[in-house]
């Protein structure tokens, strides 16, 4: 049968022997350095020139609040070049969390968690290639990541088409609350290959492939399953959840962007998603982007997303350790979600300021409606296994000021 999973490969397959015909013009050393580094499986998010990015420094406020859950927290970033050559970048990240989750209101109380990131990178410009260096660090009270991504991008044809390849990789130390003795360890891969196209001087297409690779503890600590036991009042009980110690997903996407004629312009996204443990996913985006004046800026969107659930997840199981593997985790069942988003930009050039150039106010608000097809509500008492779906609302901001010198 064919799978998801193995037309994910077809498209991985179809866009690789693009970038073979594209790479078909370097040295025979050098497409064999490139095969050895990315193994043949690479990714890619949005293209971007042969330059380095500007210097700045930005400061970003975000916030989510749905499903009884609320994240929020700054984020500062700061960019500086060292000649024409080389930008240096750091960054410093928060999330605060407070979680009362249908999972954690079902079976615990409420509680909170800060987990705070810090990174730093160097890009390195050479001709019309462009290199990054990026290490980062993760931690929360039982949780602890590190991470490190090459990028390589490089333009030919006349600045008309950029590939770009990235590679990460990431070592997570999970803990869990009350338990010194609990210690588990997990290893990510990331592989990364893009391919832009400027198609007409209003359209660019861009093709994006992604691979990753988990080996390790892949499941929460906290979370658990449930299965029918009749001996019990509420007619099932829990056990913890069990998750396969290896995981390999496969994405495809494939972007486009139109520049309309009043200086507007459309943007679309299509995306494909499979992974091993037999969840398979599709996404459309659609979006609007409308200038006013010269300082002011507006865009639309709306996102649709759709997934099937994974081969080991189950709502209620008929019986304690029914299969090897268990699932009750809602982001592993099949879910749909909707969203539909808005945004504001306004840049202000500072023409009598020596020291700076520009700076720049975004603002966005994404409103999401989440709907599970397999996951029932049990804060609603019923007979196992009729409880309502379950279904949420979440909201997202974004705030973030950035300053240009």
């Amino acid at each position: 049968m064919f799978t998801k999973h193995a037309k994910v490969r077809e498209v991985q397959k179809v866009v690789l022997e693009v970038v073979v015909a594209v790479t078909s013009r370097f040295s025979q050393s050098c497409k064999l350095a490139i095969a050895a580094l990315f193994g043949g499986v690479f990714v890619c998010n949005q293209a971007f020139s042969a330059v380095l990015p500007e210097d700045r420094a930005d400061a970003l406020y975000h916030a989510y609040d749905g499903g009884g859950v609320t994240i929020q927290g700054p984020s500062i970033l700061v960019r500086k070049s060292v000649g024409n050559n080389v930008s240096f970048s750091a960054n410093y990240y928060v999330d605060n969390v407070q979680s009362a989750s249908i999972d954690v209101v079902t079976r615990a109380s409420e509680y909170t968690e800060r987990r705070e990131e810090k990174g730093f990178g160097v890009d390195f410009l050479h001709n019309k290639t462009t290199i990054g260096l990026n290490y980062t660090e993760s931690q929360e009270n039982d949780f602890f990541a590190r991470s490190g991504h090459l990028t390589v991008s490089q333009d030919f044809f006349g600045d008309l088409t950029t590939l770009s390849l990235g590679y990460s990789q990431g070592q997570d130390e999970v803990g869990r609350r009350g338990d010194e003795d609990f210690k588990e360890n997990a290893e990510r891969r990331h592989f990364r290959l893009g391919l832009s196209q400027i198609i007409t001087k209003n359209s660019i297409l861009n093709f994006s492939l992604e691979t990753i690779t988990d080996e390790g503890y892949l499941n929460n600590p906290y979370r658990a399953v449930r299965y029918l036991d009749p001996t019990v009042g509420a007619g099932y009980a829990y056990q913890d959840e069990r998750y396969p110690e290896t995981r390999t997903s496969d994405s495809a996407a494939i972007r486009g962007l139109y520049y309309l004629p009043y200086r507007a312009s459309v943007k679309f996204e299509l995306k494909t998603f499979a992974d091993t443990w037999g969840i398979e996913a599709d996404s459309q985006e659609i979006g609007y982007v409308h200038p006013i004046g010269d300082n002011w800026q507006v865009d639309f969107k709306l996102r649709s997303y759709k997934q099937g659930q994974a081969d080991f997840y189950s709502d209620l199981f008929p019986r304690i350790d029914a299969q090897n593997f268990l699932a009750r985790d809602k982001e592993m069942s099949a879910f749909s979600s909707q969203t539909i988003g808005v945004g504001g930009y306004y840049k202000y050039e500072l023409k009598n300021w020596d020291s700076f150039d520009r700076f720049s106010i975004n603002l966005s608000l994404d409103r999401v409606l989440y709907q599970y097809d397999n996951f029932r509500d049990l804060r609603v008492s019923a007979e196992p296994g009729t409880e309502p779906l379950y279904e949420y609302e979440a909201t997202v901001y974004r705030f973030y000021f950035s300053l240009f010198y």
